[in-house]
């Protein structure tokens, strides 16, 4: 009898572990197993040192009393004579996409709209001092002019050469205070940063792509000061107690076409891993650590056909600095005492500027999630919206059934900015200008930043104005976070808040149910318990009878 009741319990211990969720877990790897995927990225990474072959120092050509950057440019095409032909087919010099359509180019330089400082039109001198080139301040910038271009920008190392935030590309001639942030702009040591030039570093990146919509943590979320010299519990990839990559590590060049995400073109058309092909481009994930980044019979192998690695990886974005999340131009134009002004909020980053109106901003913030194949499409300036409910400005392309699309983190800005309540389109305002422009930071007059704005940009204005909620994303995949940190499966795996709410098109365990599914499965169990009772009273009273 003890051992038919040790026999009924076993049964019933087996049946309880089989119904519990460990049951259909992968088994554990192997002792002393490691992952392929950080196998295949270590081989990736290792390469030849790269030497340099020159000192610029040295070249009497870069020993003259330069004046300015063109001048510089043009002593470095004596060598580098294709440079600047390259230069002017990227996306970096024209702000279009070459890719777009041509009915519906994309891009800064281009018709489309964003819900920061809305438009370039108009406001080049302050937009266009993040530009690779010498002098954009209208219409009638020289795209084909080689000496235009600035080579300094991405490759000087001295760390001093800085553009004026309102000169168009240029730095300073003169000790210029500029009023927006109080600080002092100085006339680069032209001779010093010509000779000190070499590969672009972090900071040379930077200094544009840390700093975009007018400041530090403003756009990206991901891309910030704080990425300037992180640890790995920031970013596993760019920690400077960690793998410490600069940009082009994964931002693979050719020609100076930088590998990354330009609108219309994916950053990598094929998902190709470098043990593939070894001249792919590293900028997606599986470059370096394949489809099968994990050990062999761990469960997460199995999403990389729906999930990117961002999605896990990236738990939060600012999380050093906070970012805007929300930039609210219908409240611009208050003054105190006739006079403009800003405050501050807990975060100590202003939550109110009469120039621009309401901030929100946040940190640690939780990714959006959206299917994406690597284009992001927009609305152009000559588009149509409907006002009656938030316009999205761009949104992410991607569907379930398509095979290179992945369930994506982005950043997702809201705003409330003007369109044309006639044309029903969005409308470019002229922001930037000198006190006797009709720029709206001169007069803070909304109808003549419009009618200036519009007529810059080429396009119709109807006089009539009001304002629209809008949206804007940016793709997430910096400040990937150590692997203990990644999300844990019921953040995703859940019905209730979970980090996958919203996305459609695909069944996800834990999230989401099937009545027919769950009554069937519930049968089962119930049918397997039963089972289970009935065997072993079965063998209780053949045991019995037995010994009776």
């Amino acid at each position: 009898m003890n051992t038919m009741k040790t026999r009924c319990g076993l049964l019933l211990a087996w049946w309880v572990l089989a119904m519990t969720p460990q049951a259909f877990a992968n088994p554990a790897p192997a002792d002393g197993e490691s992952a392929p995927g950080r196998e295949m990225a270590q081989q990736a990474i290792k390469g030849a040192k790269r030497w340099i072959t020159t000192d610029h120092s040295k070249h009497e050509i870069l020993k003259q009393p330069f004046t300015s950057g063109p001048e510089v440019t043009k002593a470095c095409l004596t060598c580098h004579s294709e440079a600047a032909t390259q230069i002017h087919k990227t996306i970096h010099w024209t702000w279009v996409d070459p890719a777009s359509p041509k009915d519906k180019p994309m891009g800064k330089g281009a018709l489309t709209v964003n819900n920061y400082c809305v438009s370039l039109h108009g406001n080049e001198p302050r937009c266009t001092s993040c530009h690779i080139g010498y002098g954009w301040k209208d219409k009638t910038f020289d795209f084909t002019d080689a000496s235009k271009v600035d080579c300094l920008v991405c490759h000087e190392q001295t760390g001093t050469y800085k553009k004026h935030p309102a000169g168009a590309g240029n730095p300073a001639k003169e000790p210029t205070v500029f009023p927006g942030d109080g600080l002092q702009y100085l006339p680069p040591d032209w001779q010093k940063v010509a000779q000190s030039v070499g590969r672009p570093t972090r900071e040379n990146c930077g200094i544009c792509h840390f700093y975009g919509g007018g400041g530090d943590m403003v756009k990206h979320g991901d891309l910030d000061s704080s990425m300037t010299k992180p640890n790995k519990a920031l970013d596993v990839h760019m920690g400077v107690d960690g793998k410490n990559f600069d940009c082009t590590r994964c931002h693979t060049t050719t020609a100076h076409q930088v590998a990354g995400r330009i609108y219309s073109t994916p950053a990598a058309k094929e998902r190709k891993t470098l043990a593939q092909d070894d001249l792919t481009p590293r900028i997606t994930c599986e470059s370096c650590h394949t489809a099968t980044p994990h050990r062999h019979g761990v469960k997460a192998n199995d999403h990389t056909d729906k999930v990117a690695c961002q999605t896990c990886h990236i738990p939060e974005f600012a999380r050093v600095l906070p970012t805007k999340m929300r930039w609210d131009w219908s409240t611009a134009g208050k003054k105190k005492d006739g006079k403009p002004y800003k405050e501050k909020g807990p975060l100590g980053t202003p939550v109110y500027d009469t120039q621009k109106g309401n901030f929100t901003w946040e940190k640690n913030v939780k990714p959006q999630y959206s299917w994406y194949s690597g284009t992001i499409d927009a609305v152009s300036l000559k588009d149509p919206i409907d006002p009656t409910k938030p316009v999205a400005l761009n949104w992410p392309v991607g569907r379930p059934d398509d095979p290179n699309a992945r369930i994506s983190p982005f950043k997702v800005h809201t705003g409330k900015q003007p369109y044309d309540t006639v044309n029903k389109t969005m409308l470019v305002p002229h922001l930037f200008g000198p006190p006797d422009s009709n720029a709206y930071w001169a007069k803070y007059d909304w109808q003549l930043a419009f009618e200036s704005g519009m007529k810059k940009a080429g396009l119709p204005y109807s006089g009539q104005f009001d304002f629209v909620e809008t949206s804007y994303v940016f793709p997430t995949t910096h400040m990937v976070a150590p692997k203990e940190n990644s999300i844990s499966c019921n953040e995703c795996h859940t019905r209730n808040n979970g980090r996958m709410a919203n996305i459609k098109g695909v069944y996800m365990p834990g999230r989401d149910g099937n009545k027919v599914i769950e009554i069937l499965g519930w049968a089962a169990v119930i049918g397997s318990f039963a089972g289970v009772l009935l065997h072993a009273l079965g063998r209780a009273v053949s045991s019995r009878r037995k010994e009776g």
